[in-house]
């Protein structure tokens, strides 16, 4: 497979290298560049050829040289931060160039490249795009350049640790976001099998991030794959415009408030040192270590309640604290999936065969979680310019790091490395770009199996610890004790073993089951180890290739662009989260076999033209992807963009899009307990039958509850004839086969400078279908008593329903299962935003986004999670130069309250404001900044989803030496 891959990428690369034979003469350009008002030369301008790639930065004095083969006549494009953009063209030899930038004052100045593929004004793109530049980096107040996109009109950020954080737009948000795409220099940064990009873990440096583009709402007609709900792009420093040493520092605290973790100190260090020879051959390398104490998941909310039939709603007295079935967000080990014991036939005030629902006693999310998280991060590239239009590059980048992340269950991430190779040629109007994405999970560890083997190595199996808790109970209710006391007295006797956190037999315990790769309950024998595991061992190989023609220059009546793309995803099965499907069932879960493959291949093109003296530009599009697992996939896009009074500019756009289910959505096979999660995919149903032959575990649980109470209340006489009572309440689930989630979504927008450029406004509003959408749904299969292996009729078998009856999982098969809603959803919104240089340099921006979704009559087979607050927004005011070198930034953010649901936990988040402040001291003659700031100034705790941690204030100071060792 890797030498298919390598003879494809030589074939796509070597033919170009003819475009790169000029003979032209060599003509040297001199100049100089300064600032209009001071006078003062400008070092560190970019100056490069419009169209091509040859270019340069001005030195200390604001000089520059570079040689060029070009004929004349060329345009010479001049750009600095905080500068207005300058063209100058050049006509002959031996003048010399002396420019004189403006200070910028001016809103609406940006260009992006991310909405439309191609370089254009932010002013006119088709759909919604925000853009931050290296100077407003520079002036964020959030501690780190990717914390500031959570001020990024239209951007909820989702805090899962210090080092993970996962943007989202426009709804549907989960901590494993799926639907919203993360790319670096053009660059897929997802690791395959965790199935999403880790936050900026193995992304830029503070240092080396150039911009950041980011796309609200669906973008998949030109990026295909992942890019239903959004995208953004992080843009880096070319190592031929931005040279020199450059070092950065950031101190800071956390856990002020010393309620979840004493005070402690994160740190930062980064540094970047690029270089360029003869405008010919450039390189850079990037480090930085951040290390510091996680934001901790610490909530107590009960999410089984007494009053819901998976607890005990006939006894109100256990109501509350004396709830035995307690379910808390952050306690693991006492949740539904593998850990409900059920105790029968107690007497209890003269009334025999009472039943409880009961659940294990659970660890803490502290108890099984280090606080300590870091990242370590290395990139370096190598750039060479192959005559006056072309430039060929390779990239190595890799990233270290630990944190929390949630999926369907949390996952401790320890020592995650992810690596990407990359290669790329780009000319005027093409690039071709091949990366190669290596990725291993290191000592990382599933919360929930590590929980539930230190419950049963230590306290014994359900059955064990339920008949203990039962003969204790009993015993307790016959001595007059109330049920509430008698519930907790035998809680303790059936935990007398059970090894208790902070002590070394815990820790030897935990370490032991951590390296245990294999999330099946343990087998306890005495004196022997434990052989139920939490090990997370996943190891993948991600290789794309993709290549990108605009053929303007050749069709004249028009814009036209072109693109394709291959994609192959390469598992290792490691027998437990993937396998090797081609073995028999019963030996899927050996290590090793054949690698597991999924595949795609997508092409597109867009024709964009201009009317009525450029007033309307109309843009069409068309992608197609394919995916050999299903039918191909259409993808196409029009749009709209209407300049009035060329300030003004209106837009409209529709496309539809799809979205292939994720490596995990489509092919894992996780045994957590007794909970198998399965990928969607028809061939992993084979022999498993639970497509065709399961009920839905929701139903189960009302058909429990429902058989529970006929046998406690003397209405039916025993168990089966209770479950033959109520068998209607049983739902065959009846699924189908995963097929790709598909999305069409409609937007207008309006984006326009008033005030003579003052005010910049933009409002969007957005209306999404979805069709397809992907989701787990919890099945169970059932079989008789009598053959095991044996899968019943669920319509037809009275004796399987009084095997269900019996309430435990020992006549059922439980699964977890991707797979597509039956229902459409519909959601919309809108958000505006503004930004107002009103006074100098003072400048004040916000923006107010609105998300929501219709809700449909009938209930699904799974929930979906919107997850989305109605209401955010944000408010800064700024001045970078308030008085001379010291400039400052306040920011104000709000969301209200909204309703959290996944499968591993639900509740409504409360809403919370927060407070960012930063001031930042400037040192030309060293060329350094410092920055003192803090995010959530106040420390008012929150949290920002259901089990996630709770955050508080982060106070930090930042040093930064930028272009130190410049020619």
């Amino acid at each position: 497979m890797k030498k298919i891959l390598l003879f494809f990428y030589i074939g796509l690369f070597f033919p170009l290298f003819a475009v790169f034979a000029q003979e032209t003469n060599i003509v040297q350009i001199t100049g100089q560049v300064t600032d209009q008002q001071s006078k003062a030369p400008l070092p560190g301008v970019s100056v490069y050829v419009k169209g091509g790639v040859t270019g340069t930065i001005t030195n200390n004095n604001g000089e520059f040289l570079f040689k060029t083969r070009l004929s004349f006549p060329f345009t010479l494009v001049f750009s600095s931060v905080g500068f207005e953009t300058q063209e100058f063209q050049v006509t002959g030899v031996g003048a010399k160039v002396n420019i004189a930038l403006n200070t910028q004052t001016y809103l609406g100045k940006e260009v992006v490249v991310t909405a439309s593929r191609v370089e254009e004004s932010i002013l006119k793109s088709p759909v919604a795009i925000e853009k931050l530049d290296i100077r407003a980096i520079r002036e964020t107040a959030a501690p780190s350049f990717y914390d500031a996109l959570e001020n990024v009109k239209g951007v909820q950020m989702t805090t899962s640790s210090l080092t993970f954080k996962v943007p989202n737009t426009r709804g549907f948000n989960i901590p494993n976001n799926f639907r919203f795409m993360q790319l670096v220099d053009g660059i897929d940064m997802q690791a395959a099998t965790l199935g999403v990009p880790l936050g900026n873990a193995i992304g830029p440096t503070e240092l080396d991030i150039a911009s950041v583009e980011i796309t609200p709402g669906a973008a998949s007609a030109l990026y295909g794959m992942n890019a239903i709900n959004g995208m953004a792009n992080l843009i880096t420093k070319s190592p031929f415009l931005h040279q020199g040493l450059s070092v950065y520092q950031k101190t800071g605290i956390n856990h002020v408030d010393g309620i979840d973790y004493n005070p402690s100190v994160l740190t930062e260090t980064a540094i970047r040192y690029a270089k360029a020879f003869n405008d010919k051959w450039a390189f850079k390398v990037n480090g930085s270590y951040m290390r510091g104490t996680d934001w901790r998941g610490s909530s107590t909310n009960d999410q089984n309640p007494n009053n819901l039939s998976t607890a005990n709603p006939l006894y109100p007295e256990l109501a509350g604290a004396n709830n035995p079935a307690y379910d808390a967000w952050n306690k693991y080990g006492d949740d539904a999936g593998a850990n409900p014991v059920t105790i029968s036939g107690i007497t209890y005030n003269g009334r025999p065969n009472q039943t409880f629902l009961l659940r294990r006693t659970g660890y803490w999310e502290k108890d099984v979680v280090s606080p300590y998280v870091d990242n370590l991060k290395f990139d370096a590239a190598l750039h060479y310019r192959i005559g006056e239009k072309a430039e060929l590059s390779y990239g190595y980048r890799v990233g270290k790091m630990d944190g929390v992340f949630q999926r369907g269950n949390k996952v401790q991430l320890d020592n995650v490395v992810v690596q990407n190779h990359h290669v790329e040629l780009k000319g005027a109007n093409y690039f071709i770009r091949s990366y190669a994405s290596i990725e291993n999970t290191g000592d990382s560890y599933n919360l929930k199996p590590m929980v539930d083997n230190l419950e049963i190595t230590s306290g014994g199996s359900n059955a064990e610890w339920g008949t203990k808790f039962k003969g204790a109970l009993q015993t307790e209710l016959n001595n007059g004790t109330d049920l509430a006391t008698a519930m907790q007295l035998a809680r303790q006797v059936a935990d007398q073993n059970r090894v208790q956190p902070g002590t070394p037999e815990f820790d030897n315990l935990k370490n032991t089951i951590r390296g245990i790769n294999n999330w099946d309950h343990a087998k306890v024998v005495a004196g022997a180890p434990a052989t139920g595991g939490a090990w997370l061992k996943q190891e993948s190989r991600m290789y794309h290739t993709e290549a990108q023609w605009d053929f303007t220059d050749q069709i004249k009546f028009a814009n036209f662009l072109v693109g394709v793309d291959a994609r192959v995803y390469e598992v290792i099965p490691d027998g437990n989260n993937f396998v090797d499907f081609t073995r028999p069932i019963s030996e899927r879960t050996q290590p090793g076999g054949n690698n597991v493959y999924y595949k795609k291949f997508g092409g597109f093109t867009q024709v964009t033209k201009t009317f009525f003296e450029e007033k309307l530009k109309l843009f069409g599009s068309l992608r197609l992807d394919y995916n050999p697992e299903f039918a191909p996939k259409p993808n196409p896009r029009i749009a709209a963009v209407y300049t009035v009074a060329q300030n003004h500019n209106f837009r409209a756009s529709f496309q539809n899009g799809f979205r292939f289910p994720a490596l995990f959505e489509a092919v894992s096979y996780v045994n957590n307990g007794n909970v198998r999660r399965v990928g969607g995919l028809s061939y992993i149903n084979e022999g498993l039958n639970y497509l065709d032959n399961s009920y839905t575990q929701a139903s189960i649980n009302t058909f429990n509850a429902a058989v529970n109470k006929d046998v406690a209340n003397g209405t039916a006489a025993n168990a089966t004839e209770a479950a033959l009572r109520n068998r209607a309440l049983l739902e065959a689930t009846n699924l189908s086969a995963t097929r790709p989630e598909r999305i069409n979504s409609f937007e207008i927008g309006y984006k326009g400078t008033w005030l003579d450029n003052k005010l910049i406004l933009d409002i969007d509003a957005y209306a999404n279908q979805y069709d397809g959408f992907l989701g787990q749904v919890e099945v169970a299969v059932p079989y008789t008593k009598a053959n095991p292996t044996l899968q019943a009729q669920v319509d037809t078998d009275e004796a399987v329903i009084a095997a269900l009856a019996a309430n435990r999982s020992a006549q059922q098969t439980r699964y977890r299962v991707y797979t597509n809603a039956k229902n459409k959803y519909n959601n919309y919104g809108s958000a505006l935003g503004l930004t107002y240089n009103f006074y100098r340099k003072f400048a004040v921006a916000g923006n107010v986004n609105y998300n929501n979704i219709s809700e449909n009559k009938q209930a699904d087979i799974f929930v979906t999670g919107f997850n989305t607050p109605k209401w955010t927004t944000n408010l800064s005011i700024a001045n970078r130069e308030v008085v001379k070198n010291v400039g400052f930034n306040l920011v104000w953010r709000w969301q209200d309250s909204f309703l959290w649901e996944s499968t591993l936990a639900n509740g409504t988040i409360p809403a919370y404001h927060t407070f960012d402040a930063q001031v930042t001291y400037r040192v030309p003659a060293l060329k350094a900044s410092v920055k003192v700031g803090g995010t959530n100034i106040f420390n008012q705790r929150y949290i920002q989803y259901a089990a996630g941690p709770t955050i508080g204030g982060l106070y930090y100071v930042a040093i930064t030496v930028d272009g130190l060792l410049k020619k």
